[in-house]
């Protein structure tokens, strides 16, 4: 259920509502926005009159929830959700948010140009892999504990955020002193206890869609970790398995709109996984800021030739500037900038 309060609704009055709900059964998510503060009664109360809410004081209406997700939709947050880093990057607003980076951390050396590449290039993100889920148990797995320091000392030096990939719970506090943002996997986005324990932690996750998800699988995903309390989630559109074999995966650039309709979540576009061929990256990416994407996820190594991951998919540094200058052409058309 949710129920939306007056903009001159008194603080006693939102109390009181919070207060009815919980007696019911519902645990209470509350929103505050610019004009309103909405109230998301999430659980299962075996009755209760929806009706009863929409003559309370300070309640503008109060309606039932039908879909399953009941905080990643856009009615739990009319406005979108903005997320706001410590160095002032906000994800979420007309500024397009760009995070660029080799697949992995290979070395002190390879990570640090790659961090110089990415700012230069105008990017407020380094992403790099730490800990590397792969299909085989004989390919690179990462420098661990190692690569997280590196990506730390790299940023710091650069000015970038880091972004990198958790896989399980016991990494989480491992890497909280570190990184700035957790990445969950396409492999991990129905892992639902790493899910409920990202929820718990108060720092930024970003979500991928998994290999063969459909767009409500990705919103339920999404849920687990709204309801545990952390709202700072985006999500990633990386591209999907089917027939086709052209391609790494099958890039579905229609989930951007839809998903910007559906949920108030910022949405994000991963076109190097998504294709899988450096050549394919750039227009993809045009073409994801096109449909609406608050963000780019993007590879991007000093020397594809020599990466020891994804190197087939990773643009070369001057790919992803001219790439970023076609981009800051290309955002104004649809309302957007470009750092």
């Amino acid at each position: 259920m949710i129920v939306v309060m007056q903009g001159s609704s008194a603080v006693e009055e939102v109390q009181l509502v919070i207060e009815r709900m919980v007696e019911l059964g519902f645990n209470v998510h509350r929103t505050t926005g610019v004009d309103q503060v909405i109230l998301a009664g999430v659980g299962s109360p075996s009755h209760f009159d929806v009706a009863e809410f929409s003559v309370l004081p300070g309640v503008q209406e109060a309606y039932r929830i039908s879909s399953p997700y009941k905080l990643a939709g856009r009615s739990f947050r009319p406005e979108g959700t903005r997320i706001t880093f410590p160095n002032g990057v906000v994800v979420g607003g007309e500024q397009v948010t760009m995070m660029a980076g080799p697949c992995s951390v290979e070395s002190r050396e390879q990570i640090l140009m790659s961090a110089k590449l990415a700012a230069k290039a105008g990017c407020q993100f380094l992403r790099g892999g730490a800990f590397k889920p792969r299909s085989s148990p004989y390919s690179f797995q990462g420098m661990g504990l190692e690569g997280l320091k590196l990506l730390r000392e790299v940023t710091d030096e650069t000015g970038l955020l880091v972004i990198t990939e958790v896989m399980e719970i016991s990494q989480i506090e491992l890497m909280l002193p570190y990184i700035d943002c957790f990445q969950v996997g396409a492999r991990n986005m129905q892992n639902f206890n790493l899910l409920r324990e990202l929820g718990h932690v108060r720092k930024p996750v970003l979500m991928k869609r998994g290999i063969a998800a459909t767009i409500e699988e990705v919103l339920l995903s999404a849920e687990y970790i709204l309801s545990g309390g952390n709202y700072d989630l985006m999500l990633c559109e990386r591209g999907i398995r089917t027939f086709e074999t052209y391609t790494r995966n099958t890039y579905d650039v229609s989930a951007i709109p839809v998903l910007k309709k559906l949920t108030h979540l910022p949405v994000f576009g991963d076109p190097s996984h998504g294709v899988g061929k450096r050549e394919f990256v750039p227009p993809l990416a045009l073409a994801s800021v096109a449909a609406g994407a608050d963000g780019l996820l993007l590879e991007m190594h000093p020397n594809p030739e020599k990466a020891m991951s994804d190197g087939a998919q990773s643009l070369y540094p001057e790919q992803l500037e001219t790439l970023v200058a076609q981009l800051r052409l290309l955002a104004p058309v649809v309302g957007r900038t470009v750092a």
